[in-house]
């Protein structure tokens, strides 16, 4: 192991209560954030959430086993800076959203893009009041500037932990419909996926496994599940 590894320093994690809302105790200190912030989430599910992934820590603590404390702690370091840039962020996947590009052929990926992606268009034009053009083959769709703003107003209207959410839910599908549509839990983590996926999970199955392709896929899979089940814990 690498000098730089953080071994376990306490014995329990277990949630506190505050007048601002739910912290989490490393034993008998607060958890803070790596800005410095002390640990402080709006409901008390997510707090009993992230208070878990320390719990389920072995003798060295893994960052990356614990994807809901990381977007919590990024969405209590970010402030405004950081919420204009994940405002710009989602909408400039607005301009080239995987669910607006079309493959051409073969003629059964692109029936199986339509029967996906179509709702999910319906339903950004009917719950975000946002109209996104869909395009064919490799031009690139002509956005209308009102569609941009209707998507940023939208994302802007969204507190720090829904916004983090949806930035990186954004990242992962390469869609902003798709990360809307699963931070308003429209869509389920697994139907996410599968939006998210369906270029890549077509090819696997009518050209054959790819045992990289398909690592990649999961880690995807795991990463959208973990965004949807930080978006639940801000729910209850």
């Amino acid at each position: 192991m690498g000098e730089n590894k953080l071994r376990r320093f306490y014995k329990a994690a277990q949630v506190s209560k505050s007048a601002d809302g739910f912290g989490v105790l490393l034993d008998t200190r607060a958890l803070r954030t790596p800005g410095g912030a002390v640990f402080c989430a709006p409901t008390q599910a997510l707090a009993v959430a992230v208070a878990r992934e320390w719990d389920s820590q072995g003798a060295v603590i893994v960052p990356a086993s614990m994807p809901l404390t990381q977007i919590a702690f990024a969405a209590l370091d970010g402030g405004e800076a950081a919420r204009a840039e994940r405002v710009a962020y989602v909408v400039k996947f607005g301009e080239t959203d995987l669910c607006c590009h079309r493959a051409d052929a073969p003629a059964a990926l692109a029936a199986q893009q339509t029967a996906t992606w179509d709702p999910l268009i319906a339903w950004g034009e009917e719950a975000l009041d946002v109209r996104l053009p869909v395009v064919a083959g490799i031009i690139a769709a002509k956005v209308p500037g009102e569609a941009l703003k209707r998507l940023r107003d939208r994302a802007l209207a969204l507190d720090d932990f829904r916004l983090t959410a949806l930035a990186q839910a954004t990242g992962l599908a390469g869609s902003a419909l798709i990360a809307f549509a699963l931070i308003e839990e429209r869509l389920a983590a697994g139907q996410a996926y599968v939006a998210a996926a369906l270029d890549d999970l077509w090819s696997l199955e009518h050209w054959g496994e790819d045992e990289e392709a398909r690592a990649r896929l999961e880690r995807l899979r795991g990463d959208l599940e973990a965004v949807a089940r930080f978006v639940a814990c801000l729910s209850e």
